[in-house]
């Protein structure tokens, strides 16, 4: 079996687990973290996917791009209820990348929004 057909998740490096948790539980809705071997949890998302949050400060927030990004049918709903529960959108405003008043951007055929964790990492969601 190659690479290109084998199903890959998203790992994120955290400084603080607590914290983290707080963070993916509550302001995100995910759920039931189940705990790995590396003193990380792995949550279950859509579409058979997960998402695994592990502790390493060293590494925490300092990818510099998005490490992860949800596809929603509807982001303005999704933004909307992400942003009742606590958590704010990064707001652009380049050449090529402009966002809305609630941090969403048109691409075309396409909408995206982007969130940072309390590390800093930064998230992704997508409306194709």
């Amino acid at each position: 079996m190659s690479l290109r057909d084998a199903r890959v998740e998203p790992a994120v490096p955290v400084s603080d687990m607590t914290k983290a948790r707080e963070f993916y539980e509550t302001k995100l809705g995910l759920a039931e973290g189940r705990p790995i071997f590396d003193g990380g949890l792995t949550y279950q998302v859509g579409d058979g996917r997960e998402i695994h949050i592990y502790p390493s400060p060293a590494s925490a927030g300092s990818s510099g791009g998005t490490v992860a990004a949800w596809e929603v049918v509807d982001l303005e709903k999704t933004v909307d209820e992400l942003t009742a529960n606590g958590v704010s959108f990064e707001h652009y405003d380049t050449e090529r990348l402009k966002t809305n008043e609630k941090g969403i951007a048109e691409l075309g055929d396409e909408k995206a929004a982007w969130f940072k964790d309390p590390d800093g990492n930064s998230f992704g969601i997508v409306q194709l």
